[in-house]
């Protein structure tokens, strides 16, 4: 077992990197206080797998009973009608200011239900049990809860912060291979903008169990350090977008159908080294990420999608301030800044290098 703290004062809290469910009730004693009943909010395919023994492991704890609410997976599955059903289901349970809500699945889960404990009551006590290697390493941290609208991607939302992220890579074994190569290109950003390590690691292990769980470990500490720094995305936080502007633009263009997550965030990163490279980053880099992408399964073709629906969405993006947008650029692998661009310059250095 693997603890990383979250520093944030009196709402610092412990990620931990475990590999079953055998300390996830007195970790979440630790957390939360004397144990009391509560809720247990998950994604359907997710509680089908694994919902038994988690919730075995907190009721022996003492947190029982734990009402359950289901939910579909999937972007379509995050809106504010999903919030209201589920926070209509806690109200009719009789769940209090005091009732932890437990949150099992992936990252679209840990949205939804992120947002249901920070609105429901004006907020109750969240654990997240992320069971997905994006989520675990990524989305389950870091306190950004929300739910997308037509416009755009996560647009309703708030930061309320979890008592505890309890990331049992045992789940990891039962995802299809097409999720955790999804999970892997948030991997790779860690990599390309704090610890290349990482890129040397996925270039030359294959990818097994062992090297999943020291992957979870790495990316975990590294969101964990900045969230620590930066918990409003003031600054340093933004990094973590890197990608994203334009992964975030292709999902909302292609209405969520086509790629997952991780694989719009893959090609993100692609037009995020084409950039940076534009602005002097290395010119290598985008190569470099190619090869990467092809090895773990993750797409690399990018120019199908720098059509103007696609480029028009990064006007929707929430990094931006009139025609500008808030873009990560990459100096090198391991080396990451912002810089504030015309978003016709970003479209600009994405087309002239693409040769078109």
């Amino acid at each position: 077992m693997t603890g990383i703290r979250v520093e944030l004062g009196a709402r610092s809290y412990e990620v931990v990197v475990a590999a079953d469910t055998t300390d996830l009730g007195a970790a979440a004693a630790r957390a939360l206080g004397t144990p009391r009943p509560g809720a247990l909010l998950a994604d359907r395919i997710a509680h089908g797998l694994h919902g038994a023994r988690f919730r075995a492991a907190l009721e022996q704890a003492g947190f029982a009973p734990l009402v359950e609410h289901l939910i579909a997976g999937g972007e379509a599955s995050k809106t504010l009608a999903t919030v209201e059903s589920a926070c209509e289901h806690l109200a009719q349970a009789g769940l209090d200011r005091g009732s932890p809500v437990f949150v099992l699945g992936g990252g679209v889960t840990g949205d939804i239900g992120g947002f249901v404990a920070a609105t429901f009551l004006r907020g109750v006590p969240l654990v997240q049990l992320p069971t997905t290697l994006l989520a675990q390493t990524d989305a389950a941290i870091g306190g950004k809860t929300g739910v997308n609208l037509s416009a755009g991607k996560n647009l309703v939302g708030a930061f309320w912060q979890p008592r505890l992220v309890y990331a049992d890579v045992s789940t990891l074994a039962t995802l299809p291979p097409r999720e955790v190569a999804a999970g892997l290109a948030e991997v790779v950003k860690y990599g390309l903008i704090a610890d290349p390590v990482i890129l040397d690691l996925l270039e030359s292990q294959p990818v097994a169990p062992p090297l999943l769980s020291e992957l979870v470990a790495r990316s975990a500490a590294i969101k964990a350090q900045i969230v620590s720094r930066d918990e409003r995305e003031a600054g340093e936080r933004t990094l973590l977008n890197f990608g994203h502007t334009v992964g975030h633009a292709i999902e909302v263009a292609t209405s969520y159908t086509t790629l997952l997550h991780g694989e719009a965030v893959a090609l993100g990163m692609l037009a995020a080294c084409r950039v940076s490279a534009a602005l002097g980053g290395d010119p290598a880099l985008e190569g470099r990420l190619r090869a990467l992408l092809t090895r773990l399964g993750l797409p690399t073709e990018l120019e199908p999608y720098l059509h103007p629906h696609v480029l028009a969405h990064m006007a929707t993006d929430k990094k931006h301030a009139a025609s500008r947008v808030r873009f990560v650029v990459c100096e090198r692998a391991g080396r990451a800044r912002t810089e504030w661009l015309e978003m016709a310059d970003v479209e600009r250095m994405l087309r002239r290098t693409a040769g078109s």
